[in-house]
Parts: C-alpha cells; sequence; structure tokens
C-alpha cells in the first residue's frame, strides 16, 4: 500500500512542476525574424508599419496589412500574399512557423502559411510546408504551423545541390477592404534540443579553440564542416 501512494505521489509531483516550471523549459527553440520585411505579392495588397498601433486593432505596433479586394486570390490567378526570405541560422533545422497577429474581424485573416526552398541551381521553389489553417482569431495570439512535409528543413545540408534559400508566404484572405491583419511577430520553430550547433560556431570564430594550432577550417575537427570543403 505504501509502495502504491508513494507512487500516485511521485506522479502527482511530476504534474506539478510541469504545470509550475516555465513554458520555455520544455519549448522548442525559436529563431524569430523581422516581421516588418515582408513584402505584398501584387498590387491589391499593401504593408504599412505603424509606431503606434496596427489601424483598427488597438493592440500593439506592428505591420498593418491591408487589400483592395476580396477573398485571397488575385486577379488572373494566383494566392493573395506577403512574403520575405528567411535568414536561418547555420545548423538550425526549421520545424515549423510561429506567427503572431491581431485581426480586426475574423472575416480578414491568414489564411495560409508556406514556406518554400529554392532548388540548386534556382529555377524553382519546392514547397516544404504548407498549412491551409485559418489564422481568424481576432487576437492578440501567436499560433504554430503544422510541421514541414518531409520533417525538418536545414538550408545548409551537407549535398550542396540540395541546398537553397528559404521563402516565407503568408496567404491573405479578405473579407472586408476595410479590415486589418496586424503581424507582430514571425519566428522559426527550431527541434527540441537542438538548437544551432556549437560545433559550427567555433568552426567560424578565428580562435584556435582546443590549443592544437590550428583555426576555423584549418583545424582537423572542422574539415567536415560543409563551409570548410
Amino acid at each position: 500500500m505504501r509502495r502504491i501512494i508513494s507512487l500516485h505521489t511521485l506522479i502527482l509531483f511530476f504534474c506539478f512542476m510541469a504545470f509550475i516550471l516555465p513554458q520555455n523549459a520544455f519549448a522548442q527553440p525559436i529563431q524569430w525574424i523581422n516581421h516588418l520585411d515582408f513584402l505584398p505579392g501584387d498590387s491589391s495588397v499593401e504593408v504599412e508599419f505603424n509606431a503606434v498601433s496596427c489601424p483598427g486593432t488597438g493592440g500593439l505596433a506592428g505591420l498593418a496589412i491591408t487589400s483592395s479586394t476580396l477573398g485571397d486570390s488575385v486577379a488572373g490567378g494566383g494566392n493573395k500574399v506577403v512574403e520575405t526570405g528567411v535568414n536561418v541560422p547555420y545548423d538550425f533545422l526549421v520545424n515549423g512557423v510561429r506567427v503572431c497577429y491581431e485581426n480586426t474581424s475574423s472575416a480578414t485573416h491568414i489564411s495560409q502559411v508556406r514556406l518554400c526552398q529554392l532548388n540548386s541551381p534556382p529555377d524553382s521553389c519546392l514547397v516544404v510546408l504548407d498549412d491551409p489553417a485559418a489564422l481568424s482569431d481576432p487576437g492578440p495570439v501567436c499560433v504554430n504551423s503544422a510541421a514541414p512535409f518531409f520533417g525538418p528543413v536545414s538550408t545548409n545540408p551537407d549535398d550542396p545541390t540540395s541546398e537553397g534559400a528559404l521563402r516565407l508566404s503568408l496567404r491573405i484572405n479578405t473579407g472586408d477592404v476595410g479590415d486589418t491583419i496586424c503581424l507582430t511577430g514571425v519566428g522559426l520553430i527550431g527541434v527540441p534540443g537542438n538548437p544551432p550547433e556549437q560545433g559550427a560556431r567555433l568552426c567560424q570564430d578565428g580562435v584556435d579553440n582546443d590549443n592544437d594550432g590550428d583555426v576555423d577550417c584549418a583545424d582537423s575537427d572542422c574539415a567536415d564542416r560543409p563551409f570548410c570543403r
């Protein structure tokens, strides 16, 4: 009987600790990007930084996204989007996208989060993540996308023919041309327990870290790094 009580007590203890520990104790690493860098994909979409608050939302300053047309497609076909290239740290594996936003109305919202990766040669962009979940909560709120189709994405793989820059697209669905989407933060989600590799940084810092007389790519410990080949 004592063993049963002790086991129950242990379970309750771990549940309690999981509740009171900070979220980041179990969180995935996030590499925040500049959400003010997003550009409109066509002339029907406008982006504007408002340093006081996004128009109509009454919330934080952010990138105000509006559109002069309804729906989430542009005239003649194609997605109505805002897009940006993303700067990914070396050895950071991208496992999703975190979007922080606020909407004036749930009718106008982000209707798709997409990541594509340029091929080599860069004549096409392979879609590696496509999440059609509507971000229609008025907010303010932060939401994680689904994971990439083929697993975590590397922009510096060992095979140089498969590496490529990432492009992030947010599809805009407009229910009323007077509505605003306020983008307040965007981050790349990494793999839990796998932040950018310390070894990669040590191979590019100009220091003889192991005191063997060799620095960075001249050191045998760094010889297998793609950037040292």
